[in-house]
């Protein structure tokens, strides 16, 4: 009995060790997980961020541009960083709901952590071997997307989540339920450049997350669980996403959020997106928004770092960042912690003076006249069996064409690496660019692009058999930019024509010397010879300007007088040597850089025929100073920018400067709106040609060509708006060979009518075509200036020249 008692006791005595030794693995074990807590709290195990961090998590936001009638016309940001900032009032009820029903239930009960969650996860996944989804509360896969750097695996991974737990909880502690909410959204990356959910609801849907509908809210809760997997951009994905989303729904259904009889209609709704594309060199306006992304990122101009045939460059940077506040405005502005901003990364609004209704009015005029009519002519005049060396004119030589084309070659990419990258030699770099042939994808103003097949020397011909064309419509009282097209497609050609090319800009010149005339003394109606002047230059020579009358009219007036007012209206050479010969070069130079011009121009009598090269962004603004009473004002591009909470951090004001007395205005207009009625921008007053603006439509503007048609221009202006217009080849040898069809009244006037006429039919943006001109005389000088109604209807068999 008592071996039995003592066994019996010695048992006991066994069960009872075994009960404390799991007591002590217990405690030792909630010590280790406390201890383990602790060390990652106090940052010896893993990477904990500091508090700093935690108080302010670093999100890189996207900057947006917006135009003067709040659209969105683009964003800069960093690759893969499309991101949006929104705040919690932007989100959807019901988006919240399908978040919090499908991956975090108990989100306003727990705080960071789910216990519940992960007890069902441990028993499910680890004890019976079942699928039960994760256990991450919205916190924790928060902390994940802000502070895990890169997936890890098995035991790297273990601390991760660990961490990640540490990190939820003090989110939970330093921000509210809804503040981690739409951290989280904004956080999270939904594919196709859509960096959280006011990025995804413009790309996939082109609304803002306040319009989302409540089957949209569910597909963006659905990708969530693997973006990648549930794509709705890809079409083969699109049952799939579906499924996914009416699995979000049901949830909503499970957990009260959404009625049974919602859920039948809306889980049948196929998925309907409006998807756009983000890219930069889409959208409207990207020759602008390329030009403003370059000014504001500026650097302070260096004077070491501009090659010497930059030094002209160098100038006028140095003047922009002197002068304007836009220039350079990241390097000049710096965010409350004494950083620069970023233009990629700290979530600006810029809101810019482009109208996006006018924007898209002088795109579609530019497509429409130099794409639809323009181009099919230079093509048929070009490539034909006589014609061997289009684009190029016949006038060209061919050791000329060879020279550009050889050229064009050396500044290609493919030359680039060839030549550096290869180490081949230039003779077996051309040799392959005169002879392979490769698969290509080249513009087409029908598709926008089309697929072909050519050799690279090809290429360059067919690229530059492209007549190119520019635009931009200015506000003469306020400098406010209201459209901006630097050329005929971004995508294929990036050379901005509006503020980043200059040409010469034939007789668009000649109202700056007139106007110069009249301040100096003289009147529309005063009288100068129409003979050809004779004028000595500084080398001894003289200088005998070529002119071709204007019509048959203008044939008689040959060995008269005529006015000055004539003169300009026929846009007669004569004239304008005559005025240059007594008001004198050096003056006239001094004026053009009173209008804005900034180029170097020498002081040579032949200024007056347009031989200097102008950007049209400074013929635009210069023309600002014949509507304004005499006063240039600048182009104003941006009114105000905001950081990303909206608050106003830089404000931007129009900037002017007198050019000539108002009494001298009142005369320009009125000699440049007979230039409209009566003289080489007649065509614009003619019925028969679907730009013609109308005889009702006060306008006053002029004509311009350069030598051998290289360039036509046309500045037009009504009471309140400019614009100017330019269209011409790549090259100066690359244009129409006969007057017919090269000069500026044939090809960049139609695009100003074409692009009016669409502005007045647009009643909400207020351009009213009987808004008349402000003037105390319209020196109307003799019968051969009055209205030519009769005229303007045959001229299609006149020839006018500039």
């Amino acid at each position: 009995m008592e071996k039995e008692e003592t066994k019996r006791k010695g048992k006991l005595s066994i069960g009872k060790k075994i009960l404390i030794a799991l007591w002590v693995l217990f405690f030792v074990g909630i010590f280790t997980v406390y201890k383990i807590f602790d060390m990652i709290a106090d940052g010896k195990i893993g990477y904990l961020p500091p508090v700093e961090e935690l108080l302010n998590p670093k999100s890189k936001f996207a900057t947006e541009i917006y135009s003067c009638d709040m659209k969105v016309l683009g964003r800069y940001f960093q690759s893969g960083e499309n991101r949006l900032n929104t705040q919690y009032s932007e989100l959807p009820t019901y988006l919240v709901d399908a978040l919090t029903s499908t991956e975090d239930v108990r989100y306003l009960e727990h705080s960071g952590v789910d216990g519940q969650a992960l007890f069902r996860v441990a028993i499910k996944t680890l004890v019976m071997h079942k699928g039960s989804g994760g256990g991450s509360t919205i916190s924790q896969q928060l902390a994940k997307l802000l502070f895990t750097k890169k997936p890890e695996t098995g035991f790297e991974r273990a601390k991760q989540k660990l961490t990640e737990w540490v990190v939820a909880a003090k989110l939970e502690k330093y921000y509210t339920k809804e503040e981690i909410i739409t951290m989280y959204l904004n956080k999270f990356d939904f594919l196709n450049n859509a960096v959280g959910v006011k990025s995804a609801s413009q790309i996939y849907f082109s609304k803002q997350p306040a319009d989302l509908k409540i089957e949209e809210a569910a597909l963006f809760v659905g990708m969530l669980q693997n973006p990648s997997l549930y794509n709705p951009a890809r079409e083969k994905r699109r049952e799939r996403c579906k499924n996914r989303r009416n699995v979000v729904l049901s949830q909503m259904v499970k957990y009260g959020k959404l009625a049974p009889e919602a859920y039948d209609s809306l889980s049948k709704l196929d998925i309907q997106l409006k998807f756009q594309k983000v890219d930069h060199k889409l959208g409207p306006a990207p020759y602008f928004r390329e030009y403003l992304r370059a000014i504001m990122t500026a650097p302070r101009p260096d004077y070491s770092k501009y090659p010497k045939w930059m030094h002209q460059k160098y100038y006028e940077d140095s003047l922009a960042w002197e002068t304007n506040p836009l220039y350079g405005w990241c390097n000049k502005n710096s965010k409350p912690d004494g950083t620069p901003y970023d233009l990629y990364t700290d979530g600006l609004r810029i809101y810019t003076t482009i109208d996006s209704r006018m924007q898209q009015y002088a795109e579609e005029a530019i497509k429409e006249y130099v794409g639809g009519y323009l181009q099919p002519i230079f093509h048929k005049e070009k490539f034909n069996q006589k014609h061997k060396k289009a684009p190029f004119s016949n006038k060209s030589t061919q050791a000329q064409v060879d020279s550009i084309l050889v050229k064009s070659m050396r500044m290609s990419e493919r030359y680039r690496v060839m030549k550096y990258d290869e180490k081949m030699k230039d003779a077996d770099i051309k040799a392959f660019f005169d002879t392979a042939k490769i698969a290509m994808r080249v513009f087409d103003w029908a598709q926008g692009s089309k697929d072909t097949v050519l050799t690279p020397m090809d290429s360059i011909r067919y690229a530059k058999s492209f007549l190119r064309s520019a635009l931009m419509s200015i506000d003469p009282f306020n400098g406010h930019v209201k459209a901006y097209v630097g050329g005929i497609d971004y995508n294929y050609f990036q050379y901005d024509m509006v503020c980043g090319g200059r040409r010469q800009v034939g007789s668009t010149i000649k109202p700056f010397l007139y106007s110069l005339a009249m301040e100096e003394g003289h009147s529309p109606c005063d009288s100068v010879p129409n003979v050809q002047p004779q004028v000595l230059l500084p080398s001894g020579e003289i200088w005998e300007p070529r002119n071709v009358p204007y019509g048959e009219e203008g044939k008689k007036e040959i060995g008269k007088m005529i006015t000055i007012r004539r003169g300009l209206q026929t846009s007669n050479n004569w004239t304008s040597a005559y005025l240059i010969k007594q008001l004198g070069p050096e003056s006239f130079v001094k004026l053009l850089h009173s209008f804005g011009l900034k180029n170097q121009i020498d002081p040579v009598p032949s200024l007056c025929l347009g031989i200097a090269d102008v950007s049209v962004c400074e013929m635009t603004s210069a023309y600002t100073a014949f509507a304004n009473k005499g006063i240039r004002t600048e182009p104003l591009f941006v009114t105000r920018i905001e950081d990303n909470q909206g608050n106003v951090i830089s404000t931007f004001m129009p900037r002017m400067n007198e050019v000539f007395s108002e009494q001298t205005a009142y005369k320009m207009i009125s000699m440049l709106q007979g230039v409209m009625n009566g003289g080489t921008g007649l065509r614009l007053r003619t019925r028969r040609y679907d730009y013609c603006i109308g005889w009702e439509t006060p306008v006053a503007g002029k004509t311009g060509t350069t030598q051998n048609n290289s360039d036509g221009w046309f500045m037009g202006f009504v009471p309140n708006l400019i614009t100017g217009v330019w269209v011409g080849g790549e090259d100066r040898d690359i244009h129409f060979d006969n007057i017919k069809n090269g000069q500026g009244s044939a090809t960049a006037l139609p695009v100003w009518g074409t692009y009016m006429n669409k502005v007045y039919k647009d009643e909400s943006l207020g351009y009213s075509r009987t808004e008349q001109f402000i003037v105390t005389d319209k020196y109307t000088c003799s019968k051969a200036e009055e209205s030519h109604k009769a005229e303007a209807e045959e001229i299609p068999e006149m020839i006018l020249f500039e």
